[in-house]
C-alpha cells in the first residue's frame, strides 16, 4: 500500500539522511519514478523532505525531523532486530513487509539507543545459511505471486485453486479449503483440507494459486500446532517409513539428524555414546545414512538393515583385501 510505502521512505531518510532516488527505489522494490512521486507527495503533505543537487546529491530531511513511533523499550526493539533478519524471513513471501518492519523499530528507539541496539544486532547471527561443516541449508523457493495469492486465500478464509505437483505424478489442479500456514526447517506447508478429507501441500510444489471468492468450509477457531502433531503422526505411521534403533558417538549427532524425518527417543550411554530412536524414508535411505557414519554408529534394529550393512561391508572389505 501507498501509504505504507510513504511511512518506510521517510524511516529510511530519518535512518541514512541522504539517499538517492535509485537507492530508495531499491530499498522499496519500485521504480525510480514511483519514488518521485512520492517525494512530491510527501513535500505537499508537510513532510520537510528536500533534494540536494550534484554528483553527491540526493534527497534528505531536515535536521531534526522525527516521525511519532513510539512504544518499544531497548531490549524489546533488540530482540525484534535480532529475530527479523534471520532465514527466515522470506517465509510466507513477507520478506519486504519485515524489512519495513525492522525500519519503524529503529526508528521507534531513542536516537542515543539507536547506534547501539544497531551494533548490538552486528554481533548476533541467528540460523547462518551454513553450518560449521559448510554444508549449505536448502530452503523451498516459492514464487511471490503464487505465495501471495496462498496467504490471501488462507487470512480472508476463501477457497483456494492450486495448481500441485505432487511426487512422481503430472502437475494437476485441485480445489482445497485452507486452514494454515506452516513452516518448518525452512519449509513451508499449506494444511488445509480437500472434499472434507485433510490435506498438507509443499509450497514449493504449488506451481500456481488463485484465490477463489467462495467461502472455505473450515471452523473458525484454529490450533495450528494440534493438527500440525496430528498430521505428523499419521505421516510417520504410513508408507515405506522404517524405524531404526542406533547407538553413536555423539559427535556425529547433527549429521545423522540431519537425514531422518523424526527422532522418536533419544537418551546416553554409559560409555557416552547415544541411544536414538530414528525414523527414515525407507530401509534404503536408512542404509546410506549410517554407511556414511562407519564405526561411529551401530544399527541395532531391524535385524534386516543390520545384515544389509554387513553383507555391504563384506563387499567393500573383498575389494580391499590384500592380493
Amino acid at each position: 500500500m501507498r501509504a505504507d510505502r510513504l511511512v518506510s521512505l521517510v524511516l529510511l531518510l530519518r535512518r541514512h539522511g541522504r539517499l538517492t532516488a535509485d537507492t530508495l527505489a531499491r530499498e522499496l522494490e519500485v521504480s525510480t519514478r514511483t519514488v518521485l512521486r512520492d517525494i512530491e507527495a510527501l513535500s505537499a503533505a508537510g513532510v520537510p523532505v528536500y533534494a540536494e543537487r550534484g554528483r553527491h546529491g540526493g534527497f534528505s530531511l531536515v535536521p531534526g525531523f522525527r516521525t511519532e513511533l513510539t512504544g518499544l523499550n531497548h531490549d524489546e526493539a533488540l530482540a525484534l532486530l535480532t529475530a527479523g533478519p534471520g532465514r527466515g524471513e522470506q517465509a510466507f513471501g513477507l520478506g519486504p513487509a519485515l524489512a519495513s518492519a525492522m525500519r519503524k523499530v529503529v526508528d521507534a528507539l531513542p536516537e542515543t539507543h539507536q547506534a547501539t541496539a544497531s551494533d548490538a544486532v552486528r554481533r548476533f547471527l541467528v540460523e547462518p545459511e551454513t553450518d560449521l561443516l559448510a554444508r549449505r541449508q536448502i530452503t523451498d523457493e516459492v514464487p511471490g505471486t503464487t505465495m501471495g495469492e496462498v496467504r490471501r486465500a488462507v487470512l480472508a478464509g476463501r477457497k483456494l485453486r492450486i495448481h500441485y505437483a505432487a511426487t512422481g505424478q503430472a502437475p494437476r489442479w485441485r480445489t482445497v479449503d485452507p486452514i494454515g500456514l506452516v513452516t518448518v526447517r525452512d519449509r513451508a506447508y499449506l494444511l488445509a483440507t480437500r472434499s472434507g478429507e485433510d490435506r498438507t501441500y509443499r509450497l514449493s510444489r504449488i506451481l500456481a494459486a488463485e484465490e477463489l471468492p467462495e467461502a472455505a468450509v473450515r471452523p473458525g477457531q484454529v490450533d495450528l500446532d494440534r493438527i500440525w502433531r496430528e498430521r505428523s503422526a499419521r505421516f510417520l505411521s504410513g508408507g515405506d517409513h522404517v524405524t531404526v534403533l542406533v547407538r553413536m558417538d555423539p559427535a556425529r549427532r547433527e549429521e545423522l539428524l540431519d537425514t531422518v524425518l523424526a527422532v522418536r527417543a533419544e537418551e546416553p550411554e554409559a560409555d557416552g555414546w547415544l541411544r536414538l530412536e530414528v525414523v527414515f524414508q525407507d530401509a534404503r535411505h536408512a542404509e546410506w545414512a549410517l554407511w556414511q557414519l562407519g564405526t561411529e554408529a551401530e544399527a541395532l534394529s531391524p535385524p534386516s538393515l543390520r545384515a544389509a550393512l554387513r553383507e555391504r561391508a563384506v563387499r567393500v572389505a573383498a575389494v580391499y583385501a590384500p592380493p
